[in-house]
């Protein structure tokens, strides 16, 4: 596993010519830009997780059936100073890190107050952001990093409690047709509260309105979501909308503020604070866009942990929302750089399997319904949602694949009725060897692969003016576990998954997270027509 988890990679600061075999569709213009960990030891120093790795931009520009490609590492904050110091001095989730190098318990305890609710990294690793004119590296706290899509120089830094109060943050926003964001995180132990915040950027602001301001200052509290513990708030990674809802997970995979206002003082990960609380519920919770307000009804399940949410929709008066769902956080650990050795195929059979799951939520419930009945009337699902007392409903999914990640949609279908998901296939390893189309109406599937081949999450693009919702090119990055073989673009019929065309590179490329597809009109920024957001 050294040779893809463990091991720092090269920038490629220059543009590289790639080889290209195949062809590719004269239509496809644009760039692809990604994200993830490239760099896990700073001198002599280590990170402990994988998603620890200090953040490595690269990207594929697609221009007249040529590729080039390029890498740079994100100049964040954290970056510089870990660089500058040449050893770890900025704390991720997994490693705990001490700027000074006596770690003796006065130097600890004299930074105690500070991290009680710490400053946390800009280590900006999971995904692309689009927010009005400008492309942002971002991850799950409170900061962002503005970047060039073209250059993938790092810009300036982005703190959202200047303008909404939170401290963490989804890496998984949400947009609207006009390019307006939307985005949740957890506010804690704000005026005593601890809450779920969501909110909104907008793309634009208009000229009345402006008067030299950014789009960032125009920022909207849409909704916040009290969280059932003030001490104990829910992680979560993504969430859901439809047309008329948003829908947010509170799962029982916790962080314990407690544990972590003492982490530092006890040299422990703030990793080390979140568990998985199995004889705790997972409670739905369904909030009205037009009213900005919760649904009254208390919708649960059992207890799970989602990263990620697939698409979410109306249909009926009923929310159908498909999700990846985990029994518990057993991922999370395997990720952790010493489980990454030779025993690692060992070490993956010992967590649970990513299993696709839709569950459906009566919008209107009977009062006259008697307690156990099933609310669920629409035909196209076997979810289930039982009645219960004090007006609960504890709702049952319909499992649909096991064994997928990184799921993908056609985004103009995002909030409405869809058909595919494209994903990478990990079965009983969560290390992706295939990609994966997922046709949900015909529970079948078509698969491509290739010896010593991890492909990276699978990104769709439409065909200009298509009709079909498959009909486009599926985009991943490869890398190869064989030295010999370099690594490559991958291009892909959406329709049939059978390969157009690939772009070989002979760079030292890291396995990303994810990221999105810039066509090459969308530079002018002209409007957000056709552009390809990041799929939650």
């Amino acid at each position: 596993m050294e040779i893809i988890f463990g091991r720092n990679r090269k920038e490629q600061l220059e543009p590289v010519q790639a080889t290209v075999t195949g062809k590719i569709p004269a239509w496809l213009q644009g760039t692809l830009l990604r994200n993830g960990p490239g760099m896990h030891t700073v001198g002599e120093s280590k990170y402990n997780h994988w998603f620890d790795g200090l953040a490595l931009l690269h990207s594929f520009s697609i221009r007249d059936g040529e590729v080039t490609y390029r890498s740079k590492y994100l100049r964040s904050d954290t970056y510089n100073a870990n660089i500058e110091a040449n050893r770890i001095v900025v704390s991720e989730f997994g490693t705990m890190a001490y700027p000074d190098p006596c770690k003796n318990i006065f130097a600890k305890a004299f930074s105690y107050l500070s991290h009680t609710i710490p400053d946390f990294t800009d280590n900006c690793l999971i995904n692309i952001m689009k927010c009005g004119e400008d492309f942002y590296a971002t991850t799950e706290t409170n900061y962002i990093r503005k970047i060039d899509p073209q250059s993938l120089e790092t810009l300036e830094k982005v703190d959202y409690r200047k303008y909404v109060a939170i401290n963490l943050a989804t890496a998984h926003p949400h947009y609207d047709k006009a390019g307006n964001v939307l985005n949740m995180g957890t506010s804690i132990v704000d005026k005593g509260k601890t809450k779920y915040v969501i909110f909104k950027i907008p793309a634009t602001v208009p000229e009345a309105k402006r008067k030299g301001k950014s789009p960032w200052k125009h920022t909207e509290v849409f909704c916040s979501i009290p969280s059932r513990s003030l001490l104990s708030p829910s992680y979560y990674h993504s969430f859901g909308v439809t047309e008329n809802f948003v829908v947010f997970l509170e799962q029982p995979f916790k962080l314990d503020i407690l544990k972590m206002a003492t982490a530092y003082v006890r040299g422990v990960s703030w990793a080390s604070c979140m568990s998985f609380h199995r004889e705790d519920k997972t409670y739905i919770h369904v909030i009205d866009q037009r009213t900005r307000k919760p649904v009254s009804t208390k919708f649960y399940t059992d207890p799970m942990v989602v990263f990620h949410h697939v698409n979410a929709y109306e249909e009926d008066g009923y929310i159908l929302f498909d999700v990846i769902a985990y029994e518990d956080n057993s991922l999370y650990q395997l990720f952790y750089l010493a489980n990454l050795n030779q025993d690692f195929g060992e070490n993956s059979r010992l967590t649970s399997v990513p299993t696709l799951k839709r569950f459906a939520v009566p919008l209107h419930v009977d009062k006259n319904a008697d307690v156990g009945s099933n609310l669920i009337k629409v035909a196209s699902t076997r979810a289930t949602a039982l009645k219960e007392k004090d007006d609960q409903v504890y709702c049952q999914p319909e499992g649909l694949y096991e064994g997928l990640e990184l799921p993908r949609i056609n985004y103009s279908h995002n909030g409405k009725p869809y058909r595919y998901i494209f994903a990478a296939e990990v079965q009983w390893s969560p290390i992706p060897t295939k990609i994966l189309k997922y046709d949900i109406l015909t529970k079948s599937s078509l698969t491509w692969s290739e010896e010593c081949c991890w492909p990276a999450e699978p990104l769709f693009v439409p065909t200009p003016g298509a009709k079909d919702e498959d009909d486009g090119v599926i985009l991943s990055a490869i890398v190869s576990t064989d030295p010999q073989k370099p690594p490559f673009l991958l291009i892909l019929d959406a329709k049939s998954f059978t390969e157009l065309a690939r772009a070989s590179v002979d760079v030292d490329m890291h396995l990303d997270l994810h990221g999105l597809f810039v066509p090459d009109a969308d530079w002018d920024v002209k409007a957000s027509d056709g552009y390809m957001a990041p799929q939650a």
